[in-house]
């Protein structure tokens, strides 16, 4: 592998946090030479990286580790390497004083040798463009190398007298540097220093506890060393506040103490990543030992931080390092960071999707895993969406949450089949087939008929309820339906009167299209499913002999149907069946003539025995509608009854009105009865009748004093009653008659007065409607000549009459006045005779 696998420990081993980063040793040919040399330095450009050694080499690799070229600089280490922004120009310096600056690409270039060890060179970020040719070198004091016109390079001091320059940072044009006393900037554009942060804890010493700088942006630098880190913005001074003062000033945002000792610092966003040096106090003796370095990520706050990870790295022969052994180079163009030691290198990066389901995998959320895997599909690299899930099932079948693991099944396996038939025989070998039944293909996609047969044995082995829920879920065509059929008889052999089982085995039927076999078990077991199976496949015919089961099973919905379907089982053919069951038959054509009165007509005779036998309530209304039914016939069959209502309607409808009322009178004894009836036929005789049997009865007479004022003239009754006979609530009674008749009165009054006030409001409104004008002009013709009605000389005079009628006339074309004198009328509408006749109006000019 081009790379090998760094394993960090998180300093809470229990924490359900998910790391932020990953780690890989960078190898190939880095290994070879951390084999036989040790790593001092290394810088690191978005297209390659640089590695300084131990002794005396510079090395460029690619992003794998790989040797691409070599530099043989000095026989002592390589203390620092720079490179401009486009990766063509490279600073190099070493502790025996040599300083390189050349191009990788062309032969040009500065060599000098100092007397005193130079620690630090930095490239102008822009150095290939030939008017930044400048380059910084911090030894005892900090250099400035330009090159001039005359292509000679010009040396300038920009500082000096604080002790070694171990640190130096160019970014844009501010340069950054670190001595014993602080760290300075300097802007080369204005050549003003502009700050000057001194160091915090002075009591470590500067060359074993090296500061950090870092330019997060071009504005923001960071200051780590020691155990503190500030963080320092260079803002532009307002002009007014200027004076001698720089342009320029550092405000620190932020700055706080750390735990451990700070050997690199690197942003990410508006986070941080630091790496720590640190000392651990031994178990057994009280000095400390060189544990594994630390990289954290921490979120600045203006007097303290936030840790968000932390990781402790296990890289070679860390027991052996010291701070300053240890540095922390990024490249902003990814979110890389190496971790640089001696023997080792380590590539820190922000985990990815892949790296973030791994982790999931490893805590055995696999619901969260399967759904970042989902979501990631299309960008996934190293996971099989499938092979996660199939993880996932695994470990709900050990949980024995077998429901679950069946429910993912349908996610999971998706549209393999032979996935699908896998853990299917998994399920039977662990007794859970049921569990996975629910959710098997059924769709376009299925299994081999076997699969489904299986499952449907098991569950008729112990759960007939579930094997009919399969059945009515699952198409006939995904089994064999003879096979389930003949198992299912076989166990109605054992249970022959089991309805669950009956009741599937007519789905199965019903799926195989023998509805005769269905429609038996139907009607045996009176399922209420028999007439949605009658219907949906047109069985009529087969259930010509079995209406008496159907309407045994439920009268009401067997007689809808019959009726519905009256053109396939005709109206004789269900009499003929049903006339062993007249109690049947009589509700068969009662649903038939409230339907239609006139089918059945045939019938109407044989209904009335059946009304009488079965249902009198509705007898009277069949005689009131019936047109077909035969009098005679029915009166003899209420007269043998003694059905006394139906026999009275009977002997009014045949003309005896005398006799029905006599039976009103004399078996019913209803008077309020008898006088409706003769309110009905409104026959004086009939009056006479009633008038004369009721005028010995006193509380008959009651009843028509009562009832007969608005139809017979009371003075009649009065004037026959005895004197002396005792009447009940006679005073009552005359009270209401005279009521009634005052009431009349009223009435009579009241719509007098309202035909009077409609009268005068419609004269009036004729009135006003007369009065209005009418048109006359040159369009207007005379009814009688048919000339215009206007003379073509308007100057002369004429003479018009116009009708209300709208008729006009020239005065000399009408006859003369009729019997009334003064009042014309309009000669067409009196020949026609439409409506009243019209005044005249007459224009004269």
């Amino acid at each position: 592998r081009p790379v090998s696998r760094v394993y960090s420990v998180h300093q809470e081993e229990d924490s359900e946090d998910e790391p932020k980063l990953k780690y890989e040793r960078l190898s190939n040919g880095v290994t070879e030479i951390l084999q036989k040399d040790a790593a001092s330095c290394m810088t690191v450009h978005d297209k390659f990286l640089a590695l300084g050694t131990h002794f005396g080499k510079v090395f460029l690799l690619d992003i794998q580790g790989n040797v691409t070229q070599k530099f043989e600089i000095s026989s002592v280490k390589i203390n620092q390497i720079s490179l401009d922004e486009s990766g063509e120009h490279v600073g190099i310096c070493s502790e025996d004083g040599k300083v390189q600056v050349f191009g990788l690409y062309t032969r040009e270039g500065f060599h000098e040798n100092f007397d005193c060890p130079i620690k630090v060179v930095a490239l102008h970020p822009q150095f290939s463009r030939s008017n930044y040719k400048q380059f910084v070198t911090g030894g005892n004091k900090l250099l400035l190398y330009e090159r001039n016109w005359l292509n000679r390079w010009k040396m300038s001091v920009l500082h000096e007298g604080e002790g070694s320059i171990t640190n130096i940072q160019w970014r844009s044009n501010l340069i950054a540097w670190a001595n014993n006393v602080g760290v300075k900037i300097y802007d080369i554009g204005t050549k003003q220093r502009i700050t000057n942060v001194l160091r915090d804890n002075v009591s470590l010493r500067p060359d074993m506890y090296p500061c950090s700088l870092c330019w997060k942006d071009n504005c923001t630098l960071i200051v780590g060393w020691g155990t503190s880190i500030k963080i320092c913005v260079v803002k532009e001074r307002n002009p007014t506040e200027m004076r001698d003062l720089p342009s320029r000033y550092v405000e620190i945002v932020s700055a706080f103490e750390t735990e451990f000792f700070i050997s690199g610092l690197a942003p990410l966003a508006d986070q941080l990543v630091t790496l720590y040096f640190v000392k651990e106090n031994s178990d057994h003796m009280d000095e400390e030992f060189r544990a594994r370095p630390r990289l954290d990520i921490i979120q600045p706050l203006p007097e303290s931080c936030e840790e968000i990870s932390s990781d402790a790295l296990t890289v070679r022969n860390f027991q052996d390092n010291e701070c300053r052994d240890y540095r922390l180079e990024h490249s902003e163009g990814e979110s890389l960071f190496y971790i640089i030691s001696p023997k080792d290198i380590v590539v820190a990066k922000e985990r990815d999707q892949d790296d973030h389901i791994d982790w999931l995998l490893e805590k055995k959320k696999y619901e969260e895993a399967l759904m970042a895997a989902e979501i990631s599909f299309k960008n996934i690299k190293r996971h099989d969406v499938q092979k996660i899930g199939m993880g996932y099932i695994n470990h709900l079948v050990e949980k024995g949450d077998y429901d679950a693991a069946a429910r993912k099944c349908q996610k999971v396996l998706g549209k393999n089949m032979e996935l699908w038939e896998n853990e299917v025989y998994r399920f039977k070998t662990i007794g859970q087939l049921k569990a996975i039944s629910q959710y098997l293909p059924r769709g376009d996609l299925r299994l081999r008929p076997a699969i489904y047969e299986m499952i449907l044995h098991e569950f008729l082995k112990t759960d007939y309820e579930g094997f009919a829920t399969l059945i009515r879920e699952w198409p006939g065509e995904l089994y064999n339906n003879m096979a389930i059929v003949q198992a299912v008889n076989d166990h109605l052999k054992r249970d022959p009167a089991n309805r669950t089982l009956l009741t599937t085995l007519a789905e199965l039927y019903t799926y195989d299209q023998r509805y005769d076999r269905a429609l038996e078990i139907y009607l045996r077991l009176r399922h209420k499913d028999v007439y949605q199976l009658i219907h949906k496949h047109d069985l009529f015919s087969s259930i010509e002999d079995k209406i008496i089961l159907l309407m045994d099973f439920d009268k009401e919905k067997a007689v809808d149907m019959l009726l519905d379907n009256e053109d396939k089982i005709s109206t004789d053919r269900v009499v003929e069946e049903l006339a062993d069951r007249p109690e049947l038959l009589h509700v068969y054509l009662h649903k038939l003539f409230k339907r239609d009165h006139h089918k059945g007509q045939k019938y109407h005779e044989k209904q009335i025995v059946l009304y009488a036998e079965y249902d009198r309530p509705n007898l009277l209304p069949f005689l009131r509608d019936s047109t077909h039914c035969p009098l005679e016939k029915a009166l003899e069959v209420c007269q043998q009854r003694n059905f006394v209502e139906e026999t009275v309607f009977l002997l009014s409808r045949m003309g005896n009105c005398r006799r029905a009322l006599q039976m009103i009178m004399e078996e019913l004894e209803d008077v309020d009865k008898a006088i409706e009836f003769a309110k009905e036929q409104d026959d004086a005789e009939l009056w006479e009748d009633l008038i004369s049997y009721s005028i010995d009865k006193p509380p008959f007479i009651t009843g028509l004093l009562n009832n007969i004022g608005t139809h017979v003239d009371p003075i009649l009754l009065i004037h026959r009653i005895k004197e002396g006979m005792e009447i009940p609530n006679l005073r009552d009674s005359l009270v209401k008659i005279l009521q009634d008749y005052n009431l009349q009165i009223l009435l009579r009054e009241g719509c007098k007065k309202i035909l009077v006030a409609d009268s005068l409001s419609l004269l009036q409104k004729m009135h006003r409607t007369q009065m209005r004008g009418v048109r006359v002009d040159e369009e207007n013709i005379c009814e009688s000549c048919h000339a215009a009605i206007l003379p073509s000389d308007m100057a002369k005079p004429f003479s018009v009459v116009v009708f209300h009628c709208r008729h006009m006339f020239h005065k000399e074309c009408l006859p003369s006045s009729g019997t009334v004198p003064g009042v014309q009328f309009c000669n067409i509408c009196s020949a026609k005779k439409r409506g009243p006749r019209s005044g005249i109006l007459e224009l004269k000019k």
